[in-house]
This record gives structure tokens, C-alpha cells and sequence, in this order.
């Protein structure tokens, strides 16, 4: 039986409803009505994302090559090369290094799916971006290092696919540590240019412990095993990494948690005010925010590129 998306929903509905009054008396008045206001817009996206939540069940299949236009045809008589052949039941190649923006992955947080990125997705499309996937874990995952080999082996397989040699990933909460522990510690940084996380628990959540009956909440605690591996030395990682965390994210706890601070990595974090921890994929200015991130990365690649190149 498919597991209902946040198990930790109880909890959760529990801190956003008494944590807002209790705190309301001891916040200032703006920053005590943004944590009201980030309550309410919690509550009604986790109603709505439950009603979304089986439409992302199952896992996302790859995007067929297009058909060629009628104008792109040859002329009569000219004879075009084969395209390459692909095993049978293989993905079709969609080679488009170089002509498009890389391909996004899409890893959401713990027992979610990939409905939860609906709105991030349609942006990206909207703003030029054509290859953007997302990706199923198990439910029944419980152990994060898993996790990160099969975001390893589906990465492989986009990169071969498409026929880009990178690619990047936005990851939700729990998304954001897999996609953190493929790069630094199964080298991902080869096939990964910017990781992209929103309210990640990257030096772990004190709010963990209440749920740690399951596997992968106790390695989002501050003192697990994961949380110490990824504070080892990452010399030389060349991915990079942008951090969207907010004082309204009541999952994080203490909220500065879904910072990055590490002194080998290429970390920028981006404060967002007024956004709880489930609103965080599916904010505009969020959703801004990480086009710019990712458009600015192709920036700065295609500069040193042209620097190596001179």
C-alpha cells in the first residue's frame, strides 16, 4: 500500500498550530504576522498537496524524442545519416548539449512524490527550460545513502539520454540532503553543476527526534552519521550549491539549519521571508529565485569557458 505524503504531517500540524500562538506573544508584531501568515499558507498547501499527492505516485517516464517539423525535412534524395540506435526498450536520445539549458531534476522531500513540484516545473517550461524530470524514491526508503545511489544511477541516465555531460537538481527538504550526499560523497560534483535546496536540514533538525521511530528522520538529526559525513573535508568540489531557507520554516529546527556552511563548497544561501518549510516549492519569488540561480550558473560556466578557451 502506497504510504500517505507526510507521514510527519501530525507533527507538523501540531507545531504549526501551537508553536504560532505561543510564539505570537513573543515576536515582534511583523515578524509575529509573518509566522501566522506562513501557518495558514502551510496548512492550505498540505490540504491541497494531499488531494495532488496520488497524481505523482507513480514514477516519471522519459520525454520521447519530438517528431522532426515538415520544413526540417530534406530534400528529395539527399540521404541523412542514421540516427544512433538505442538498445531495445532504452530511452530515446534527446541530444541537446550545447542548445538548451541542462536538464533539471526534480527530488522531493520525505514521503512526498514528485506532485509537489507541479508549479516549479510549469515555471521552468515557461521560461525555457525543456528537460525537466523529477524523481521517485521509495516510501519505504530508509536509508538516505540508498537514496543517493539511485539519484546517481537515474543522473547517468539523463546525462545519456540527452547527451548533456551535467545537469542540475532542485531538492525539497530531505531531496536537497540526498542530492548534497551524491555530490560530496559518491561524486556526483562530475555530472552535478548547482544544486539548488529548499529548507534543507544540512547540519540536521532538532525537530527530528520526536518522529525517530523511522530510519531516515534519524539521519536528519543533528547527530547522525550522515549529517557528521557531510561535514567531512570536500576538497576540489566543483558543484555548486544555493541554499533557500527561511525563519518561517518550522521543520527546521533552528531555521538557520537549511543553511550551507561548509568551507569547501560553493555555497550561497538566500533568505526568503514570510515562507513556511511547505510552501517553499511552490512560492513565485522562490521559484524566481531558483531560475536565477540556475540561469546565472550557465553564466558564469560559459565564461570560463570562453576564458579557457582564449
Amino acid at each position: 500500500m502506497q504510504a500517505l505524503p507526510f507521514l510527519s504531517a501530525p507533527l507538523l500540524i501540531a507545531r504549526l498550530v501551537s508553536t504560532p500562538l505561543r510564539c505570537a506573544r513573543l515576536l515582534p508584531t511583523r515578524a509575529s504576522s509573518l509566522f501566522l501568515r506562513s501557518t495558514v499558507v502551510d496548512l492550505a498547501i498540505l490540504a491541497g498537496h494531499l488531494l495532488l499527492y496520488p497524481t505523482g505516485i507513480s514514477q516519471e517516464r522519459p520525454l520521447p524524442r519530438p517528431a522532426p517539423h515538415p520544413a526540417a525535412e530534406p530534400p528529395e534524395g539527399f540521404m541523412a545519416p542514421e540516427p544512433p540506435q538505442s538498445a531495445p526498450g532504452a530511452p530515446t536520445m534527446l541530444p541537446t548539449e550545447g542548445r538548451s539549458h541542462p536538464p533539471v531534476l526534480l527530488l522531493h522531500g520525505f514521503i512526498d512524490n514528485r506532485s509537489v513540484f507541479l508549479l516549479l516545473r510549469r515555471s521552468l517550461h515557461r521560461h525555457g527550460w525543456r528537460h525537466v524530470e523529477a524523481l521517485n524514491y521509495s516510501p519505504l526508503t530508509c536509508d538516505l545513502r540508498k537514496a543517493a545511489e539511485l539519484l546517481s544511477r537515474h543522473v547517468e541516465e539523463i546525462c545519456a539520454r540527452t547527451g548533456h555531460r551535467r545537469v542540475d537538481i532542485v531538492g525539497h527538504s530531505l531531496g536537497g540532503l540526498i542530492a548534497r550526499y551524491y555530490v560530496q560523497r559518491l561524486g556526483g560534483d562530475t555530472r552535478v553543476r548547482t544544486v539548488v535546496t529548499l529548507g534543507t536540514p544540512h547540519s540536521g533538525t532538532r525537530i527530528a527526534p520526536l518522529m525517530s521511530a523511522h530510519p531516515l528522520v534519524r539521519q536528519m538529526r543533528p547527530d547522525s552519521e550522515v549529517i557528521a559525513e557531510l561535514s567531512r573535508p570536500a576538497p576540489n568540489c566543483r558543484t555548486q550549491f544555493v541554499a533557500f531557507w527561511s525563519e518561517e520554516d518550522q521543520v527546521m529546527v533552528p531555521a538557520t539549519t537549511a543553511r550551507i556552511s561548509h568551507p569547501d563548497l560553493i555555497a550561497y544561501n538566500v533568505h526568503v521571508a514570510g515562507v513556511g518549510h511547505l510552501a517553499l516549492p511552490v512560492n513565485g519569488a522562490v521559484a524566481a529565485g531558483i531560475r536565477e540561480a540556475l540561469a546565472s550558473a550557465e553564466t558564469a560556466e560559459g565564461a570560463a569557458n570562453a576564458i579557457s578557451v582564449a
